[in-house]
This record gives C-alpha cells, structure tokens and sequence, in this order.
C-alpha cells in the first residue's frame, strides 16, 4: 500500500519486488519495454524508481550512436521520456492517470559512454477534479556527471473515469 492507504500501480509493485537486486532490475526493465516497445530500442536499464523519483541509463553503442560517433539526440529523449513516464505513474495519485503532451529539450553536450537520466516532478503531484499539466524535469548526464540534455516533459494528468476507478 501507498502513503494514505491508496493502493501501488503494478508498477512500483513489481519494482519493490525485483528492483533490489541487478537480475531484478534488468527484468524490470525488460518488463517495461515489453510493455512499451519503443523503449526496447535504446535498452535501457532501470536504477530507482520511487514517488518523486526515476533513474535509468543507457549504454552507448553502434543502435543508439550518430554519425560524429556520440549516443544520438533521440535516444536521449527516448530515456528521458521513458523515466518521465514512469515517475508520473508511481507518483500521481490512484485516481487519476496521464498521457505525454509535450517535450521541450535542451541538448548541452556530446553524449558518450554510459548515459543517466533522473526524472523528477517539478510540483507534488495532486488529486483534482480537474486535469491539469504536470512538468516533469529530466536531467541527462555522462558517467563523469557533465550534463548532456535536459528536459521538461509536460504529462496531461485527468480523473480516472469512474467505471475505470472500481
């Protein structure tokens, strides 16, 4: 159970489960690309995944590289969507759900080597009779820590219906 006595989306469920342990959160991950295809293609690997919280990487080769020989601006904003999608899931509360709406990036340096995305809420998410944008801001950076994109990704958040609430 969640703060409050809500209930956990599947996701953080099976997060607390197998995110523990390296097996668990390669399973994880590959659960989630299953899930949402597009993702398998920058094979990505969760590291964190909590309310307010969501960290992935990725790791540079030949399917995700660019013709200057860094990880290409697309693979970026793959994993910074991936880890925006996933903190707005395990954050906003049970009532209500989510839909990307926008993506507003910042590309600040060559991308190579092992690449980490942390995503985080700009503002609590809240429960509302009404739907709302909630920006989610996502850091991108090398294995030294330089910062190589940023992004602000607006979700749509709206109230469950309520056939789909019971």
């Amino acid at each position: 159970m969640a703060a409050g006595g809500a209930p956990e989306v599947l996701a953080l469920r099976l997060w607390r489960r197998l995110g523990g342990r390296p097996a668990g959160r390669w399973l994880f991950s590959r659960i989630v690309c299953f899930k949402a295809p597009y993702f398998g293609s920058i094979r990505p690997l969760l590291l964190a995944l909590e309310p307010g919280r969501c960290q992935a990487q990725l790791r540079q080769r030949r399917r995700v590289q660019n013709h200057i020989g860094t990880v290409h601006a697309i693979a970026l904003c793959n994993l910074a969507e991936l880890c925006a999608g996933l903190v707005t899931d395990v954050s906003i509360p049970a009532d209500m759900r989510w839909i990307p709406k926008g993506m507003d990036v910042r590309y600040l340096a060559k991308a190579r080597g092992t690449i980490t995305a942390t995503a985080r809420p700009r503002v609590k998410p809240e429960s509302s009779p009404e739907p709302y944008n909630l920006v989610i801001a996502v850091s991108v950076r090398d294995r030294e820590g330089v910062e190589v994109a940023a992004a602000d990704i607006t979700m749509w958040v709206t109230p469950r219906t309520r056939s789909r609430q019971a």
